[in-house]
């Protein structure tokens, strides 16, 4: 396999297991093992659901991030700790440079194998409360 089919498979097994563990984390905190199976599937939608829109919405921030959502936040509070700290350097730099600094050294990866996935498992919890429903 290519060393960039190999990088894609990582992440997406990387972001599984991370979905999976916050899915054994819910049923852990929620009990999973009780004698009532509708409560049982209830459950099991609550912790699919839970770790995949908790991936579906931290690709939604690493969209948006990605995009400069965040820049003018990052600038203000860097222009602010500058003009209270006494001896540092005083580097005038306008936004505009600030923006073409940092957009230009970013690199666009892992915001599809976060969303995927999380639409997977929002997929699954989909599948059992429809179960739930029919139960």
């Amino acid at each position: 396999m290519e060393n960039e089919t190999k990088s894609i498979l990582k992440r997406y097994l990387v972001c599984f297991c991370v979905a999976a563990g916050l899915v054994l984390a819910v049923l852990a905190i929620r009990g999973f093992f009780t004698s009532d199976s509708k409560m049982n599937v209830q459950i099991l939608h609550d912790a699919f659901f839970s770790a995949g829109a908790l991936l579906v919405l931290f690709a939604g921030l690493l969209y948006v991030s990605g995009e400069g959502m965040f820049l003018g936040i990052g600038y203000a509070l860097g222009r602010a700790v500058k003009a209270l700290i006494p001896f540092s350097r005083k580097e005038h730099e306008t936004y505009a440079q600030y923006r073409e600094r940092k957009i230009g050294k970013h690199k666009r990866s892992g915001e599809s194998c976060l969303l995927f996935t999380g639409l997977f498992f929002v997929l699954v919890s989909v599948i059992f409360l429809i179960i739930w429903y029919q139960m």
